[in-house]
């Protein structure tokens, strides 16, 4: 099952999407600093979030999230995003325009059906839904009917809740899916990183590609999920991990780190080969000369029978090879046979 992001394609090296959320802090100039790194580092999609505080959560529902940059430490869910929500139509306008102008594909995660509305009214192209919308069937179908592609990311979810959102999407006609494997920690530990649920996640789910949305620090577990066949990798971003008020920066990934992701996933992606054990071409030369041959160990004379203490296996690889050695022992041989020449089929009766 094919699966587009405007031109952006999963079907070949793993996309590189960088998440940069609200990260630009409400401010202009920080998104154009994020696009314009993001797109210097190579990715291939930068994501942002679109939301406002009232619709996403309560006045008192607690953070899940533990960051001492907080505006105020024993705030709410509330209190921090109600800091970060200023960005409207006008705005994401602009951004997308800027993603134009740096060429990287715009995304962004909605939390509300006004969100969804917005950016299709804008033109996006396709939708990535947050882990905690996993189970709101009635938002998952509701961007389901707008028949762009959909990203879903899956933290904190059992497979059987993983089954039940895609069959919700599906029942509205979008078969344009793709699952994305998360831990839903902030950040998370290598040891919970659970890569292993991506190759789960490909056998119960054949057909939908599978990618990583990834909250590890740094960039070693988003590069080893490359060999385990990840379409796209998801990883926060931030030009500057020590800014205030989103509690990314500090986890996120910088340019640099960003960009060392995108070149090491196509470095280990373009290793990981055909799928199969063959010889390969590049192989040819050595698979010859490296290889051994049986070897007249001394002279040998013309009619002469073959035995162990006649021959030895050196390379090159040219001739008769060791495997063959017990078809020729007990033979007669038709010519002298110098020491250190390769035996041949045609030296035997």
């Amino acid at each position: 099952m094919g699966f587009k992001i405007g031109k952006v394609d999963l079907s070949g090296k793993p996309v590189i999407m960088a998440e940069a959320g609200v990260n630009h802090l409400g401010r202009m100039d920080y998104a154009e600093k994020l696009i314009r790194t993001a797109s210097i580092a190579g990715a291939d999609i930068i994501k942002f979030q679109t939301y406002k505080a009232k619709k996403l959560t309560t006045k008192d529902a607690p953070r899940f999230w533990s960051w001492d940059g907080e505006a105020s430490i024993n705030g709410s869910q509330y209190d921090s995003y109600s800091l970060l929500d200023s960005f409207g139509k006008d705005q994401y306008k602009y951004v997308m325009d800027l993603c134009c102008k740096y060429g990287i594909n715009f995304l962004s995660t909605p939390f509300d059906e006004d969100a969804v509305d917005m950016l299709v009214e804008l033109g996006i192209e396709a939708f990535k839904i947050a882990s905690c919308d996993i189970t709101n069937l009635p938002f998952l179908r509701y961007v389901a009917k707008t028949k762009l592609p959909i990203m879903l990311s899956t933290g904190a979810a059992e497979i059987e809740e993983i089954d039940r959102a895609v069959e919700a999407i599906k029942n509205e006609g979008n078969n344009s899916i793709c699952l994305m494997h998360c831990t839903l920690c902030y950040p998370t530990k290598n040891t919970d990183a659970n890569l292993s649920a991506i190759t789960h996640m490909q056998k119960h789910f054949p057909g939908i590609p599978i990618g990583l949305s990834d909250h590890t620090i740094g960039i070693d577990i988003p590069i080893a999920s490359v060999l385990l066949g990840v379409k796209i990798i998801e990883k926060h971003f931030t030009f500057d991990k020590t800014l205030p008020l989103s509690a990314d920066h500090w986890l996120s990934v910088d340019g640099d780190e960003l960009r060392q992701i995108v070149q090491k996933s196509k470095i280990v992606y373009d290793a990981i080969g055909i799928g199969k054990k063959v010889r390969l071409e590049c192989e040819e030369l050595a698979c010859t000369n490296a290889r051994r041959s049986v070897v007249a160990k001394r002279d040998i004379m013309e009619g002469e029978i073959i035995n162990d203490s006649m021959i030895i296996c050196k390379r090159p690889g040219t001739g008769i090879p060791p495997f063959e050695i017990d078809k020729i022992l007990g033979k007669k041989v038709k010519h002298e046979i110098a020491e250190d020449i390769l035996l041949q089929w045609s030296d035997f009766e």
